[in-house]
């Protein structure tokens, strides 16, 4: 089942979607168009995981990790599906990375990676917006690069855990104006699920609420103003958002005041 939560008539809702509509509690079909989408769950604490497919730390010219490199994803940068990006001032170089995100259900410290899946809710797409200008070789976490508000678009549902046959085997496509610039598949993380997991619960109490990112794929590239970022992973669902101005766009102005 895939679970929303969206705003509609000034109340926020959780509804699903089912067979192509968005129907809320009572079973009516809400337009999908008309409401205001919200990450699909409210998260306790998002982690983030870089450089987790080998092929992405080659085109940034780092080494591939020796163990899972975390950083914290703000929960002030979530945002919805549909819901706009804002491009800040005298940025440079922004780009998008797709990714699986892990939405955990049931407590655990010290998770045995055989046992990790039984603490998994379910799956839902995240968008992991990053300024390469702030991040360097020398320093993390990358809070800045990836903290601005609305850098995590996150949705526009998620999808129970039972309903993913194998994690380990979904296709990862990003489009930016409908062209294909990132494609993968979560067989080629270089951490699974289960071992991240079981290495964040190593030292801090995963909870329910809990939000981790795998990692993106290889295939980042620039995004400006005016372009719309669509990230699809199979058998979850499409995340669409649009990039907008800062300095010149109205929508930013409402979604930073």
């Amino acid at each position: 089942m895939r679970h929303a939560r969206y705003i509609d008539r000034g109340r926020i809702h959780e509804g699903v979607w089912e067979d192509g509509v968005l129907v809320n509690e009572e079973g009516r079909v809400v337009s999908e168009e008309q409401v205001i989408w919200l990450p699909p769950i409210e998260p306790r604490t998002v982690y983030g995981l870089a450089l987790n497919y080998a092929d992405h730390a080659v085109e940034l010219n780092l080494e591939k990790p020796k163990e899972p490199v975390l950083f914290i994803k703000p929960n002030g940068s979530l945002i919805g599906h549909l819901a706009p990006i804002v491009y800040p001032k005298g940025v440079e170089y922004m780009h998008y990375e797709a990714e699986l995100a892990v939405i955990i259900g049931r407590a655990g410290r010290r998770i045995r990676p055989e046992d990790a899946f039984e603490h998994v809710l379910g799956y839902t797409i995240a968008n992991d917006v990053t300024v390469r200008d702030f991040v360097g070789n020398m320093f993390r976490p990358p809070i800045r690069a990836k903290g601005f508000d609305t850098f995590g678009p996150l949705g526009p549902w998620w999808i129970d855990a039972a309903d993913v046959s194998d994690p380990h085997q979904l296709e990862i496509r990003t489009y930016v104006n409908g062209e294909v610039r990132q494609r993968g598949n979560t067989r080629d993380l270089i951490f699974r699920i289960d071992e991240v997991i079981s290495f964040i619960s190593s030292f801090v109490t995963l909870r329910p609420g809990d939000v981790i990112l795998t990692g993106t794929p290889p295939g980042i590239s620039p995004v400006k103003p005016g372009d719309v970022i669509e990230i699809e992973i199979e058998g979850i669902g499409r995340l669409k958002n649009p990039v907008v101005d800062e300095a010149n766009d109205e929508r930013a102005r409402e979604v930073l005041s």
